[in-house]
């Protein structure tokens, strides 16, 4: 079964770090893009961060350029986001997606389309 499965998620105060993992299971994500999208309450989901597997280009959405980092490990089973100077704004759930078929991590973050791979999430929450 493919699955993906996000983890390292929590609290953590006002210009604190995290970092999220999305581990693949049942297949690897060569070839694939990748993203991490957020949904606040109240909000629409936004994409955050994507990455392209196949050549590494990234995409980061305005409101964490400079912050965040995207990265994808040797193997190309777990991505990861490097979130620093964690604002109150950026709590919400954290969801990563995948999709073999989207060839651009712009088409891939702003999504014309329904992905084929969701996690089931991990809520960060950003306060003092």
């Amino acid at each position: 079964q493919l699955q993906l499965v996000e983890s390292g998620g929590g609290l953590v105060q006002p210009g604190g770090s995290l970092r999220l993992s999305c581990a693949a299971s049942g297949f690897t994500l060569d070839y694939y893009a990748i993203g991490w999208f957020r949904q606040a309450p109240g909000k629409e989901r936004e994409g955050v961060s994507c990455i392209s597997s196949s050549d590494a280009n990234t995409y980061y959405a305005d409101s964490v350029k400079g912050r965040f980092t995207i990265s994808e490990d040797n193997a190309k089973t777990t991505v990861y986001l490097q979130m620093n100077s964690l604002k109150p704004e950026d709590t919400a759930v954290y969801y990563c997606a995948a999709d073999p078929l989207i060839t651009t991590v712009q088409a891939m973050c702003v999504p014309m389309r329904r992905i084929t791979y969701w996690g089931q999430g991990t809520q960060v929450t950003v306060s003092s």
